[in-house]
């Protein structure tokens, strides 16, 4: 029997699944006329440690994905007016929210920031904001406190309360709304640092549970998902050998670099020879971060809008749609 892990997409894409599923050529030809408005040099900036992405996969993958995210963007203002002449409101459109989930290690941050840039260069120059949920992780105090610190990224790790507050004031359209910030260096939540979000155009909300579902209620009360408040979502797909070997990469770079700071969280790390370091990134792979995908993240990947699923060399090669 084929593991749920190593099962491919296109086996879930088949007639009478949600999803319809494009080679790159047939993804391309979507870009219709859409401009590429990045560099190489800036493509190389925004990309995350061990990511492979190009101007060259921008161009085949992303400028498509650009288009498509401006129709919905522009349906979802005309479905807003057309509800305010209704119901005889008046007031400005709250952000259209964009999630994106997927592994550790496979790209979400290079993704989310790639569209940012991208969505930020249309024509009408919306105002783009991006909010990861490292921020509403718990602190490490209080994950200690519950033992919890091995589970750090599962869904029992996150002030989901938070995060719902969070989104339910961005879909409220106030203001200022503050999301707290994370260090990857003392791998913490910073206390009293925080984001301030700004009434954007579009917000993009990236994290490896965004699309996580909740127990639901036996007396059908209302409890809602963090997904509730997208107006689209992407799943980052890849095998789960080819995340492994991800992983194991990423960590062995940043032990030559990151971690050699004094004042980083896995400083230890760098210390050890390289054979006794890979097998710490291999046991952290394999009890934590293996475990989480099987049971929270992969699950939510036919929740998505969309899935760019990646091969061997990090690079986007299908993309799935759900049909509407």
């Amino acid at each position: 029997m084929t593991s749920p892990v190593t099962r491919s997409l296109d086996e879930k894409s088949v007639d009478g699944r949600p999803f319809l599923t494009f080679d790159l050529v047939e993804w391309e030809a979507f870009r219709a006329d859409t401009p590429m408005t990045l560099t190489e040099d800036e493509t190389l900036r925004l990309r995350a440690l061990g990511d492979t992405i190009s101007v060259t996969e921008v161009e085949k993958v992303y400028l498509a994905l650009s288009r498509l995210l401006a129709s919905h963007v522009e349906a979802t203002i005309g479905l807003f007016k057309e509800r305010a002449r209704f119901l005889n409101l008046h007031g400005q459109k709250t952000p259209f929210v964009i999630g994106i989930a997927g592994s550790v290690a496979v790209g979400k941050s290079t993704t989310a920031r790639i569209l940012r840039e991208l969505l930020t260069r249309w024509p009408a120059s919306p105002k783009v904001d991006l909010i990861t949920t490292d921020g509403f992780l718990l602190p490490n105090e209080e994950l200690r406190r519950h033992d919890l610190m091995n589970r750090k990224g599962f869904p029992e790790s996150f002030d989901r309360r938070r995060i719902l507050d969070f989104l339910a004031r961005i879909k409220a359209g106030e203001k200022e709304v503050a999301a707290p910030l994370y260090s990857h260096l003392v791998y913490d939540v910073l206390p009293n640092e925080y984001q301030v979000v700004s009434q954007p155009d579009i917000l993009i909300f990236e994290g490896i549970n965004v699309l996580q579902s909740s127990d639901l209620p036996k007396q059908g009360d209302s409890v809602p998902f963090v997904s509730d408040y997208f107006d689209f979502s992407i799943y980052i797909d890849a095998e789960e050998p080819v995340l492994r070997t991800w992983y194991i990469e990423r960590f062995m770079k940043l032990r030559e670099t990151a971690f050699q700071d004094p004042k980083s969280f896995f400083h230890r790390y760098s210390r050890l020879s390289p054979d006794a370091a890979r097998a710490i990134a291999i046991e952290l792979w394999e009890t934590i971060n293996k475990v989480n995908l099987e049971e929270n993240i992969l699950p939510t990947r036919q929740r998505a809008d969309l899935v760019l699923h990646k091969g061997n060399e990090h690079q986007v090669d299908r993309v799935a749609l759900r049909r509407l």
